[in-house]
């Protein structure tokens, strides 16, 4: 059975690109279109695609708010957001609303395929600015949410904070870790630029080898690791304060 998808863009010009690429792929086909959220989610109601590819600045209903309420009524149904946007005031609120793809439109169409592929098949798929951003945030709540418990944790043991320096000390992370220790030298720099939000191609640049180079130490790095993706990769890092 093909992957059916539903196309949401409020430029006709866009969803023509998209359908006509699409088309091309054996296993996937384009079962409707949509120019605006609400007409996705009345599309998405009746023809119930396995994937909702749209854009997130749409008439009538906003991609994110779309999302939200697909969601809610067809959970089943996996949205993925194509738009040219990847700040934090953007992806979050995404991410939030139930999103499993954020990519940008600048994306090659044989990425774009394989996105599709990988989120129908449960998987969530970032564009690295992307996962950026989310890196930031969970990094930022962690950061307070530690700041927390070791203040509720001295008013337990001694009825109120009694040392202030203490606090104003940064979060100490374990320098060494069994699993970092698994990766070489070049597998871990490699990693904190995935952390970083790094596209293979711009980490190229920056260790000055080549893009293929690159692939092998994420494909090197996520077999050691035990993890799917660059995205659990990068997430993976900052939890561990490895960046």
């Amino acid at each position: 059975m093909p992957i059916t998808i539903l196309l949401a863009d409020d430029h006709a010009m866009v969803r023509r690109g998209l359908h006509v690429f699409l088309s091309t792929q054996t296993d996937m086909k384009v079962v409707g279109e949509a120019s605006n959220g609400q007409e996705a989610i009345e599309q998405a109601e009746k023809l119930q695609p396995d994937v909702v590819l749209m854009d997130l600045h749409m008439p009538v209903l906003d991609g994110i708010e779309t999302a939200r309420r697909l969601r809610t009524i067809l959970p089943g149904i996996r949205v993925i957001v194509l738009t040219s946007f990847s700040d934090q005031d953007h992806v979050i609120p995404a991410v939030r609303a139930g999103v499993k793809g954020y990519l940008m439109k600048d994306i090659e169409p044989e990425d774009l395929a394989v996105a599709i592929r990988n989120v129908h098949a449960g998987q969530a798929q970032l564009h690295p600015a992307a996962a950026g951003q989310l890196m930031h945030v969970m990094a930022s709540s962690e950061i307070q949410l530690e700041a927390q418990d070791t203040v509720h944790t001295d008013s337990a043991a001694y009825g109120k904070v009694q040392d202030y320096e203490k606090l104003k000390q940064p979060l100490r992370v374990e320098e060494t870790s069994p699993s970092l220790n698994a990766l070489t030298r070049r597998e871990q720099e490699v990693l904190a630029l995935i952390a970083q939000g790094l596209s293979n191609k711009e980490i190229a640049v920056q260790l000055v080898i080549t893009e293929k180079t690159v692939k092998t130490h994420v494909s090197h790095l996520l077999d050691k690791l035990g993890l799917a993706d660059r995205t659990q990769a990068a997430i993976h890092a900052v939890k561990n304060g490895w960046v």
